[in-house]
């Protein structure tokens, strides 16, 4: 069931109507809602999927007990390894097992070897990436003695498969999000408000700027050889700007429909193309991912201690991870390990961390130092995203090729010259918007906030009228294969 979908304007209203009025005043018939509206929310895609998230739930629920019951190191230790070999072996199976065996094939061939194999033909369960991280973090954190565990097993259930969040984040930890599913809820007519204008922004950015650029960046990846130069940049630009609107704008859309069950997510996104340098840009995207993999791997490995080359060592470690998590293909391997060259500057010069106070000025007009770290970290942007976009690694760099070649200075061709000029439109005045509302949880969280009522509607009313405009057929979110 997609967020942008008429199912989902059904599905959400019914439950919504259900929790606060049938279920309000008793806390276990709300979260006994929550875990039956999720799983069926899963469902939808596939029924089968079902079985392997209740798997996993009830894996981590029992070892989070049993480690927390047992007070020998090593068997405590031996529990934790049973819950991360449980989790990434399902993770493994269903996302790496082709990947892995594939090129083990392939390094015997060089030698002369012809191994005969067969791969696995299974469906990549929706969202497995995310609840897999969200759990494993459940019973490392009971481990290093950082979390007491749930007795509530329907409470549990509902903390893994929270159906804003299950299938593409924010990754939520235990000692965050689990006991807001123990403590009472009240209705708060100003936080649904405020989720309501998030899911607003949300479907915006989704819809009227991702969906748009879409067209575009399918038509010049998928035949990238017939375009000049010019034209592909202007499709990596294009889908630079696709992949935040579709995975932000989903996170925005997850948060604001969590804020009207009385719930508080993590932020997951603070306007990560602002950002003037590769460190600041990572420490704004996909925060809940970058920070689950710097507690649980990055710090675990050694972090910023030691030598300046075993710091090398550990920040390129934690990149191919984090672009291998994103799936099973060299593409986006070399996708981490060109992020984790281009990172290495700041820590050789010890420029990581520089000037946070800068990070959070409310100044209209960036200064010309800002304005350069800006458009440098994007320009890397646009052409690494080459990578990630690319069916392979083959076509990524047959792509960046022909960006680097003459015809880069020729005039771009478009189809539809109009509808191209009308997206740049489109994405200048939602950067705009960005821009404006920088430094709040969500770009018009508080635009408006000093106008007269009818201007404040006014500008709902012509979000609304886009996003209507520009529906048609519902587009999968991007991270949904991840």
């Amino acid at each position: 069931m997609l967020f942008n979908s008429l199912d989902f304007a059904v599905f959400l209203p019914i439950v919504f109507i259900l929790y606060w009025f049938v279920c309000n005043r008793n806390l276990g018939l709300q979260n006994v809602l929550i875990v039956t509206a999720s799983y069926f929310f899963y469902g939808w895609w596939d029924w089968r999927f079902l079985s392997l998230i209740f798997f996993s739930t009830s894996v981590d629920y029992i070892i989070g007990l049993a480690i927390s019951r047992q007070q020998d190191v090593f068997k405590r230790k031996v529990l934790l390894w049973i819950s991360i070999a449980v989790n990434i072996g399902l993770l493994g199976v269903f996302k790496y097992y082709n990947f892995f065996l594939e090129n083990f094939v392939n390094a015997f061939s060089l030698f002369g070897s012809d191994l005969r194999y067969n791969s696995l033909n299974i469906i990549l369960p929706v969202g497995i990436s995310f609840y897999t991280f969200q759990t494993l973090s459940y019973t490392i954190d009971i481990y290093r003695k950082q979390l007491e565990p749930t007795k509530n097993f329907v409470s549990f259930m509902a903390f893994v498969s929270f159906f804003p969040q299950l299938v593409a984040g924010p990754i939520e930890r235990a000692k965050k999000l689990l006991p807001q599913f123990e403590a009472k809820r009240t209705f708060n007519f100003d936080k649904a408000v405020d989720g309501l204008k998030q899911v607003l922004w949300g479907l915006f950015k989704k819809m009227v700027i991702a969906d748009n650029c879409a067209f575009y960046v399918d038509t010049f990846f998928g035949n990238h050889e017939a375009y000049s130069g010019s034209t592909l940049l202007i499709g990596a630009f294009f889908f630079t700007i696709q992949i935040y609107c579709d995975f932000s704008g989903y996170s925005d859309i997850a948060i604001g429909v969590s804020r009207l069950f009385g719930f508080n997510l993590s932020k997951n996104f603070a306007f990560p193309y602002f950002a003037k340098n590769i460190g600041e840009f990572w420490r704004r995207w996909h925060i809940s991912l970058t920070t689950w993999f710097r507690d649980y791997v990055y710090i675990p490995l050694g972090g910023n201690q030691g030598s300046k080359m075993f710091h090398v060592r550990n920040v390129i470690i934690l990149f191919i991870l984090i672009g291998f998590w994103h799936g099973a293909a060299w593409k986006f391997i070399v996708y981490g390990f060109i992020n984790a060259l281009y990172f290495l500057p700041l820590i050789l010069w010890r420029r990581k961390r520089t000037d946070k106070k800068k990070e959070k000025t409310n100044h209209l007009i960036p200064s010309k130092a800002e304005l350069i770290g800006i458009l440098k970290t994007f320009s890397f942007l646009v052409l690494v995203r080459v990578f990630f976009r690319a069916d392979n690694l083959q076509t990524a760099i047959s792509y960046l090729g022909k960006i680097f070649s003459a015809s880069l200075f020729s005039i771009p061709q478009f189809a539809n010259r109009t509808g191209a000029i009308l997206v740049f439109l489109c994405i200048l005045v939602f950067l705009a918007i960005e821009w404006v509302g920088k430094t709040n949880e969500y770009a018009i969280e508080k635009i408006g906030g000093r106008w007269k009522r009818h201007y404040r509607w006014a500008f709902y009313y012509v979000l609304v009228f886009c996003i209507f405009y520009f529906y048609a057929k519902p587009q999968q979110f991007i991270y949904f294969q991840f």
